[in-house]
């Protein structure tokens, strides 16, 4: 085997690695995850969060077609992503927001977290989040705006994990977010890729003015996850991506 031969293969490996972690679908023989195998695939995310968009985008489509009005197709649509993507994100979330808001010390924060039951104030996100997003969609209408919109929020929302796995340390001592650092080409890898989307997809000035935001609302989310629990988990992963999509489908609008 050549060294390109052997390169391609192993970004193919990094690419089915982030699918099956970032979503549901399963293809090919099963391959065993680690955080380190994850961390490796970084660069991938924002093209797993292409294919989810891309599933919503078509749902919203047919919907369209089939002559269902904006409000009830963008539901449908965001349904299909999050049921593709298993509803990680969300999940992570509204465990976010429950440790965040419970709990007096980092390790009671954490405990929250880990519990997995959702509590008020997760729920009050999770239905914010589903209500902005679909609304967002709702107010786009044409499906091809749609579609673009979609696949920016994805791919660009997944985009910026790698580089805030990279920055922010784990908070905990085991956890996929402890088992490893992206390597620098891969965060810088999903970086371009992100930044290619938000321009191909919503134009050159609105997908600079989302990078922008994205930037302020990752930074923000960083220094409340250092001064809440000393770092990041899987679970504010989570928070950053669903925050990032919602802002990317928001300057869609505009």
């Amino acid at each position: 085997m050549t060294i390109d031969e052997a390169w391609l293969k192993e970004r193919a490996g990094d690419l089915t690695a982030g699918i099956l972690f970032l979503t549901r679908l399963r293809y090919g023989p099963a391959t065993p995850l680690n955080g380190a195998a994850i961390a490796r695939a970084a660069w991938a995310f924002p093209l797993a969060g292409v294919l989810v968009g891309a599933i919503g985008a078509v749902v919203y489509l047919l919907g369209y077609k089939a002559g269902v009005p904006p409000w009830p197709a963008a539901a449908l649509a965001v349904a299909a992503t999050m049921a593709v993507s298993g509803c990680l994100h969300e999940h992570g979330l509204a465990a976010t927001i429950d440790g965040f808001a419970d709990g007096a010390s980092r390790e009671q924060k954490l405990d929250t977290m880990r519990a997995g039951r959702i509590g008020v104030y997760g729920v009050c996100a999770l239905a914010l989040s589903i209500l902005l997003r679909v609304s967002a969609l709702a107010g786009l209408g044409a499906p091809g705006l749609v579609a673009a919109a979609l696949i920016a929020a994805h791919g660009a929302g997944r985009a910026i994990l790698p580089a805030f796995m990279f920055f922010v340390p784990p908070a905990r001592s085991d956890g996929l977010s402890a088992a490893g650092q992206p390597p620098r080409e891969s965060v810088a890898a999903a970086a371009l890729l992100g930044l290619l989307l938000l321009i191909l997809c919503l134009g050159l000035g609105p997908g600079l003015v989302a990078l922008f935001w994205l930037a302020i609302v990752a930074a923000l989310l960083a220094w409340l996850s250092v001064t809440q629990i000393d770092g990041q988990t899987g679970d504010v992963l989570g928070a950053v991506e669903q925050a990032s999509e919602i802002l990317i489908l928001l300057v869609a609008l505009r």
